[in-house]
């Protein structure tokens, strides 16, 4: 199997000398993989961007030293087959796997094959990388400035976002998810149905990622002037307020009588984790997270495949990853009339740009009013009643 990208490990992942030392080097490096960790420090200070950056170098790292070759070797002809290989990463056995620690044996560089908008993302992190090597003087040219559609192919602000549930497919996922369980339930399922509820409420009705989830902490919810409020610190280690719902209130609660905890929250729980393991002491941290939600979709999936659900819900299901509630979240806000202004503090975009990716408002109102248009005089069926 690949061996991974560390700190520590880069001499013993490309061994041969890279052609950077024959440049005007201003990095302190002597391969690659040190290369690139510069590169990875400009993100220190935001641990999941690291993640992701690094996840993506990672592959293309392992990918150049399967063949003998370096960075400096990339043209434009060696990054169009890595694009071909990130369709499909062969040989399987040795690429593809489940999630795992990256220390354990089974750790593989891929869940599976990336689908379109994966491998955008994964050009769109590796031209910058390779820009700032440029700059490093570790590497003479960059690639990806041969791309003839580099402007359609990496444009990072697509077009719409998708990957989402629609509304009658989470208000059937939220109706399962409350369901009672089997009066011969132990207190270990009982516990389990509980976290998994305020797990699903919390995403839905915060938007958070998985990270600010992970690492959310009972203080973090505070009462100020009569009204809830949610402190996260969030992409790029900004800081922000998010106003509770009452739902989410009532979500919080539930999962507090869960716990044994007094009704509410106060300053002396800052360091006591929202989300909580089995021992109902310890938190989750972001992979345990990531897991529990998967395999929550895939048995959702199960479940609504069980009672004869429509074949696109179910699929919709089996593809969720936990990134999906954020956009289920932040679409069905925009769909409920929640303004763009205050859909973007909530969702702590940057740009307002961003946030009208999610709105679909318009597109169903348009496809509404297409259906006057018809071949002939007869009225036109219920848009709804087709697939």
């Amino acid at each position: 199997m690949p061996k991974t990208l560390t700190p520590g490990g880069g001499a013993s992942l490309l061994e041969r000398p890279t052609e950077g030392g024959q440049l005007n080097v201003r990095i302190k490096a002597h391969n690659d993989v040190q290369a690139v960790m510069a590169w990875l420090d400009e993100y220190a200070d935001s641990p999941q961007t690291w993640k992701a950056y690094r996840r993506e170098a990672e592959r293309l790292l392992l990918w150049l030293t399967q063949q003998g070759l370096t960075l400096a070797a990339v043209d434009r002809e060696l990054l169009r087959r890595f694009e071909q290989f990130l369709t499909d990463p062969q040989p399987r056995e040795q690429w593809v796997g489940p999630s795992k620690p990256r220390s354990h044996p089974a750790w593989r560089p891929f869940r599976g094959p990336l689908s379109p908008s994966s491998r955008r993302q994964s050009l769109v992190i590796l031209q910058g990388m390779f820009a700032w090597l440029v700059e490093a003087g570790w590497v003479s040219h960059n690639p990806f400035r041969l791309m003839r559609d580099k402007s359609r192919r990496l444009n990072n602000q697509t077009p719409r976002i998708e990957r989402y549930l629609e509304s009658d497919l989470w208000a059937w996922l939220w109706q399962w998810l409350n369901e009672p369980l089997p009066a011969e339930a132990g207190s270990r399922a009982q516990f389990e149905q509980a976290r998994r509820r305020f797990i699903f409420a919390f995403a839905y009705l915060l938007a958070p990622r998985i990270s600010e989830m992970a690492a959310a902490n009972m203080g973090d919810f505070q009462r100020s002037e009569g009204r809830w409020w949610w402190s996260v610190v969030g992409k790029g280690s900004k800081v922000a307020r998010i106003p509770l719902p009452g739902d989410m209130l009532d979500s919080l609660l539930q999962w507090r009588e869960t716990l044994g905890l007094p009704d509410q929250p106060d300053e002396r729980e800052r360091t006591a984790p929202a989300l909580r393991a089995l021992d109902g002491q310890r938190g989750l941290g972001d992979n345990q997270l990531y897991r529990l939600i998967r395999a929550t979709f895939q048995q959702a999936a199960l479940a609504l495949e069980a009672q004869g659900g429509a074949s696109s819900h179910i699929n919709t299901l089996r593809q969720a990853t936990p990134h999906w509630l954020r956009h289920t979240s932040i679409t069905h806000q925009a769909q409920s009339g929640v303004s763009l202004r205050y859909l973007a503090e909530s969702a702590r975009h940057a740009r307002l740009e961003t946030t009208s990716r999610y709105l679909h408002n318009e597109d169903i109102e348009w496809h509404g009013e297409q259906q006057r248009h018809r071949l002939g005089n007869s009225p036109p069926d219920n848009p709804s009643s087709h697939d």
